[in-house]
């Protein structure tokens, strides 16, 4: 299964890397990994996609509370959520697809952030699925680059990551 974990994490050269170590080291994958500061400039939050079942996720988070770096986390994935992605995607255009490409990225909501004579960069935020959805909803050979960020989320109602 899927998790989505959220970790508040003291803001100090290193700290990423001894979270990727541990997985690392236990042979655990991170489909994908977002890092910023946060409101304190003194701690960032990592947003961080692996996968597993519940005793990984279990033993995963366990061994990030064990790091003197880690100040909190949660596991999104337990509790209501919301998520989203953003993506931009480089697309090869012509006169005879650009108000496809047009049509289509407004369908997505998404935002046409630069236009050339032979090419559009859009841009789409959402769920995962949405993103892929616009993806397959175009022609393979028209897209010249993808870049997506990977899910990052926070917790519906009162209920958050902070001290």
């Amino acid at each position: 299964m899927r998790h989505i974990i959220s970790i508040l994490i003291e803001n100090e050269s290193g700290a990423l890397s001894r979270v990727a170590g541990l997985f690392s080291a236990r042979g655990y994958n991170i489909e994908s990994l977002a890092v910023a500061v946060t409101e304190d400039p003194s701690l960032s939050r990592i947003t961080l996609v692996t996968r597993g079942n519940e005793d990984i996720i279990e033993q995963i988070t366990k061994q990030l509370n064990k790091l003197i770096d880690v100040v909190k986390l949660i596991d999104l994935a337990e509790s209501d959520h919301i998520e989203r992605e953003l993506m931009m995607v480089k697309i090869k255009t012509s006169e005879h697809t650009r108000a496809e490409i047009r049509s289509l990225a407004d369908i997505f909501r998404g935002k046409i952030l630069d236009v050339t004579p032979t090419s559009y960069v859009v841009e789409i935020t959402g769920p995962s699925e949405k993103l892929d959805a616009f993806v397959a909803a175009i022609e393979p050979e028209t897209i010249v680059e993808v870049v997506r960020s990977g899910p990052t989320g926070i917790s519906r109602g009162e209920k958050g990551l902070h001290l």
